[in-house]
């Protein structure tokens, strides 16, 4: 597979149902991702992180991600699978990839079922990896079951979801319609509603004394879907398990700065830390983030083809004004992208150039700047400086270009004038930052 290909799904049989599957990398051992409570192995790829996050645990293992029963592009089914039936998809899974034993990677929901597969087929299992997990349901639920139920319900479809499983991204509204087609392309209201109310009732905590095979616990202290309290739990009953808690993140595991999680799995299954965590090239850059105003609106307004072909356009033109200003297009993030430039006095002109053209096409962009050290992971870039830039594009106003102090500074004598925005406190990135908006 290309390194820029998506992979092939295809699916397994268990008796009369299909569970659909994809496999990434070609590596000496196989990982098998065990998903959360909602799950689309071709939509999932649409998520800011989840490739990359992929990608990179395939430069050291055969990565297998699937649908569970009921969702996604697996059959559907009436009510809930359970646990049991869960797991033996898991091994049809394998026996269809030709996987006698592997890693199992177990998130949120699946955590549970990881290890009820890993304490009845220990022979199959090499390891075991619980991300974001937990033992006991009702230790994270509201008192008003009944009610929370109805009202995720009534919900679905809308992102909502995305408050506790992305929290980062919970203001942006580009964002909360990506996860609001999500959730639709996952799971109907009615099949949602069948696997909460199965998923109230879990409680693995008699089966962790009897997990055998090594096994590694990750959470994040700041996880709004899954108390952290809850994954040290679950660690401190699996007999000789390994935990390793991270200082903020979200609930999802392919958000924000995955290479600690990534790195820490790649040393619990490998033995070594040798791949991009420890070698990744740093470099000086200036990033440059732009996003279209109000793109849900706008989309809703001129219908799917006629917002589509906007958005080819405005394609087209991000990577001629690219081309023209000598930049890097790092990727498209839906209505806009994101880009790295060598040299940030061209990157602010690229950045003017493109907010102007695209402005004269009815579509208003915002744009955020900041020079400095960027991570290369291979095709994607990483880094402070890239939040930086990011949180910068958040503060910026409808066809305005907002820049970091640290870009003035480099860019004196280029012809380019700032006005001063004030200072911010920019989400997650200590301190404050004194911004100003470009113009030539």
């Amino acid at each position: 597979m290309n390194n820029l290909d998506l992979p092939v799904t295809r699916y397994a049989a268990n008796g009369d149902i299909n569970i659909a599957y994809q496999a990434m990398g070609t590596g000496p051992l196989d990982i098998i991702m065990v998903p959360g409570i909602v799950s689309h192995v071709e939509f999932m790829h649409e998520l800011i992180g989840y490739t990359a996050f992929l990608r990179r645990l395939s430069t050291f293992a055969r990565v297998v991600t699937f649908d569970k029963r009921g969702q996604g592009l697996s059959d559907r089914i009436s009510g809930a699978p359970s646990l049991e039936v869960r797991m033996d998809d898991v091994r049809a899974v394998m026996d269809d990839v030709g996987s006698k034993r592997a890693v199992i990677v177990g998130f949120s929901e699946g955590s549970a079922m990881s290890v009820l597969f890993a304490a009845t087929y220990p022979e199959r299992v090499v390891q075991l990896v619980l991300i974001a997990g937990f033992a006991l349901a009702s230790e994270f639920q509201s008192a008003n079951l009944e009610e929370r139920i109805a009202q995720r319900v009534r919900n679905w479809g809308t992102g909502e979801l995305i408050k506790t499983v992305i929290a980062q991204q919970a203001s942006n509204p580009d964002a909360i319609s990506q996860f609001g087609k999500l959730e639709r392309n996952a799971a109907s209201p009615g099949g949602i509603k069948a696997i909460l109310l199965l998923n109230a009732q879990i409680d693995v905590r008699p089966v962790l004394p009897n997990v055998r095979v090594p096994t590694l616990v990750l959470h994040r202290q700041t996880d709004a879907q899954i108390p952290v309290a809850l994954g040290r739990s679950l660690a401190a009953q699996i007999p000789g398990a390994k935990f390793i808690e991270y200082p903020d993140g979200d609930h999802a595991f392919w958000s924000g700065d995955t290479e600690p999680m990534i790195g820490d799995i790649e040393e619990f299954v490998t033995g070594h830390r040798d791949s991009s965590s420890s070698e990744l090239e740093r470099v000086l850059a200036t990033v440059l983030f732009t996003d279209i105003v109000d793109s849900t609106r706008s989309a809703a307004a001129m219908g799917d083809q006629a917002w589509r072909r906007s958005l080819d356009s405005h394609d087209q033109l991000a990577r001629q004004m690219l081309e023209r200003h000598r930049g890097i297009l790092v990727k498209n993030t839906g209505d806009g992208i994101l880009a790295t430039f060598d040299g940030p006095g061209r990157a602010v002109k690229c950045a003017l150039a493109f907010s102007t053209a695209a402005k004269q096409m009815g579509l208003p962009l915002r744009a955020g700047l900041h020079t400095g050290e960027i991570e290369i992971r291979g095709q994607d870039v990483g880094g402070i400086a890239v939040h930086a830039a990011a949180r910068v594009m958040a503060q910026s106003q409808a066809s305005e270009v907002l820049v970091s102090r640290v870009v003035t500074d480099l860019v004196a004598g280029a012809g380019l004038k700032f006005t001063e925005r004030g200072s911010y406190e920019l989400k997650g990135i200590p301190g404050r930052w004194d911004l100003f908006a470009a113009s030539a």
